[in-house]
């Protein structure tokens, strides 16, 4: 070693008392040993805490966890597990009927007897639907729809292969059921409607909902519901639609039915009474051909009794599907079968609409009841010339007799008068041209135009305009239900409106009785003189519908007004050569209109009737309207189609002159 011994020495020590556990200066060594001991034993109790401190806290998150699954949540979740066990299942209502005023069933439903597949109770589906099509066949549109709903669908889940079978049908697939695995029977119902074509336009039809219609409804995604589509069926469809009944089923995990555990019955929709007379439409429709309208109103509350309309289309025809071929006949026609054209057919009123100028001429004091005008066969305009429809004239003439003879030129002197915004304000007081709030989808209000309606189009209104405009002539767009119940106001002088629905589920609607609807606010003294006008028109020598009269049996008299509308300009060569209108070809004609309402002292009916190239209102338009009202008559006399109550309760037969 080098250095001095004792630094050695010092040294040496040292060493030994590392070497030599509690060796040297009163054991340090162990103390220091026991220190090491203890600093490990601390580092394994934190240790241990902080490990015993994370069990402990995931126990507690655990517990409280179970806590809430078990507690606060445990009925949710028995909920969510009750319904993966059970499925409850819409089951749709019946729906409801549409009754005619005398209750008779105009929509109503039947049984249909379909045959269904459940794919998985056979080992070959193409192979049983093959046997099938060959006991009852099959289209091939109906193949492909088959097609497409297995595809679409879980092998346990029904498929209809055909719907209404009949019963040789049923007898052929029970006869054959050991060859027809997996295919079995099923009853449903079905719409149907036993007037047919009669009442198709005012009842409607229902047909599949698409898939806008069922997302508003949960009910609408059931196989096999209907919705309406036109007419009444569409307007109440959510009356006649009830509400769903449920069945629980307890199903397996891939949705099998195993067993119903529990079913409760759906509320029926709630039938809906019209104020139509199902036989009375049908006398009606019998006595029209092809491209007529005739309208039948209770002149007393705007009832609708008849709306007859030719031709139609048969509803039924909706159940099972409309083919192909049958829409492409009916969307080519010409005459537009699936048109209401009571409600959606435009005309142009022609004489009819006479009495409205004759009122607005009155009321605005631009003429007196007295007052005479005279007709010489035309009136001249500037360049212009516009001819009254009797060549000779009728020489001096008042409003009476204007409206007894049809004169134009005495209504072309009224609308210079009045100007056209004045006489298209009278004629929507009367209904015209205006929404009448008929319960049916779809229906036009028509046009009566103005002033302001013409200079939007950025074109000016002559003078020209407003004279040709005072016979009924020119932009006017009416349809016959309007001009029924412009009929109906002036034979009551009341604001009735058309309406269809007579009760709800049993429930009689607002509207029966003459006080619910209010006053036109016409001076009674002028509708007074233009009802004795109409009366003249059919019962006095020389009136223009006097082959109308009603026959002296019935003890009632009519009044009316006749019309003819051109739907082709007539020019002055042709007047010169000596027009014949008969020669023109069909379609080229006039359309031939009658108003009318009886009897004329106690009005209860109201009619109006459009001809389609009729060629005249007095010719063929006067005497349909004559023979509806004789049937009407007849009917109410017999106790077969009597309206509602009148005011006070008296009924209209009691009312009827005897």
């Amino acid at each position: 070693m080098i250095g001095p011994p004792w630094r050695r020495h010092g040294a040496w020590l040292r060493w030994r008392r590392r070497a030599i556990p509690g060796h040297g200066l009163g054991g340090s060594l162990g103390t220091s040993a026991r220190r090491e001991e203890e600093r490990r034993r601390g580092v394994f109790t934190r240790r241990t805490l902080l490990l015993a401190s994370a069990q402990l806290g995931a126990f507690g998150f655990l517990g409280h966890r179970l806590w809430r699954l078990q507690v606060e949540e445990g009925a949710r979740y028995a909920t969510l597990a009750e319904e993966n066990r059970i499925s409850v299942r819409l089951i749709a209502p019946p729906r409801g009927r549409v009754l005619d005023r005398q209750g008779r069933v105009v929509a109503g439903n039947r049984l249909n007897w379909r045959a269904l597949l459940v794919p998985e109770q056979t080992a070959d589906v193409a192979a049983t639907i093959d046997t099938f099509s060959r006991i009852v066949p099959l289209a091939e549109h109906e193949r492909a729809r088959i097609e497409r709903e297995l595809r679409r669908r879980r092998r346990f889940a029904p498929v209809v292969l055909r719907e209404f079978l009949d019963w040789e049908e049923m007898a052929r697939i029970e006869l054959n059921a050991p060859d027809l695995p997996g295919i079995s029977v099923d009853m449903g119902t079905t719409r149907i409607y036993p007037e047919g074509e009669d009442l198709a336009h005012v009842v409607g039809y229902v047909a599949p909902p698409s898939e806008a219609d069922i997302g508003e409804d949960r009910l609408l995604e059931l196989p096999g519901i209907r919705i309406g589509r036109a007419g009444v069926e569409r307007h109440h469809d959510r009356v006649l639609r009830g509400r769903a009944g449920a069945t629980q089923l307890e199903v397996n995990a891939v949705g099998r039915v195993i067993r119903q555990l529990d079913r409760r019955e759906g509320i029926p929709g709630q039938d809906v009474q019209i104020t139509i007379d199902a036989a009375l439409q049908k006398a009606v429709r019998a006595k029209i051909a092809e491209g007529t309208t005739a309208v039948l109103l209770d002149a007393r509350n705007g009832e609708v009794l008849a709306m007859a309309t030719k031709p139609s289309f048969d509803p039924n025809l909706f159940n099972a599907g409309v083919s192909a071929a049958q829409w492409r006949q009916w969307t080519a026609s010409r005459s537009t079968p699936l048109i209401n054209k009571a409600t959606n057919g435009l005309y142009a009123p022609g004489s009819t609409f006479k009495m409205v100028v004759g009122l607005a001429a009155l009321e605005a004091r631009v003429c007196t009841p007295g007052e005479r005008v005279h007709c010489p066969g035309h009136m001249d305009l500037g360049n212009t010339r516009f001819h009254c429809h009797n060549r000779g004239g009728h020489g001096g003439v008042d409003l009476r007799a204007a409206l007894k003879y049809s004169c134009d030129v005495y209504f072309y002197e009224m609308a210079k008068r009045l100007g056209i915004d004045r006489i298209a304000a009278m004629a929507r007081r009367l209904g015209l041209g205006v929404d009448l709030g008929i319960e049916l989808p779809g229906t036009r209000r028509g046009l009566v135009p103005t002033r302001a309606w013409r200079e939007a189009q950025g074109k000016p209104w002559a003078l020209g305009d407003t004279v040709v405009h005072g016979i009924g002539q020119g932009f006017y767009q009416l349809t016959p239900l309007a001009l029924a119940t412009y009929t109906a106001r002036l034979a009551t002088g009341r604001a009735v409106q058309p309406h269809l629905t007579r009760a709800i589920g049993g429930q009689p609607v607002r509207g029966s009785r003459p006080e619910d609807w209010p006053p036109l606010g016409i001076n009674e003294r002028d509708l007074r003189l233009v009802r004795e006008a109409m009366w003249a028109v059919v019962n006095e020598e020389g009136g223009t519908a006097r082959v109308a009269r009603l026959p002296a049996s019935l003890g009632v008299q009519m009044a009316g007004k006749t019309g003819t509308t051109q739907v082709r300009r007539v020019t002055r060569e042709q007047r010169e050569r000596g027009f014949n209108v008969n020669q023109l070809p069909r379609e080229w004609r006039p359309h031939a209109l009658f108003v009318a309402y009886a009897p004329h002292d106690n009005p209860l009916f109201a009619v109006s009737v459009v001809v389609e190239h009729g060629t005249s209102g007095s010719g063929a338009a006067a005497p349909l309207a004559r023979d509806i009202l004789v049937e009407a008559f007849q009917r109410l006399r017999s106790g077969g189609g009597s309206p509602p109550p009148a005011s006070g309760g008296a009924r209209l037969a009691e009312a009827a002159p005897p």
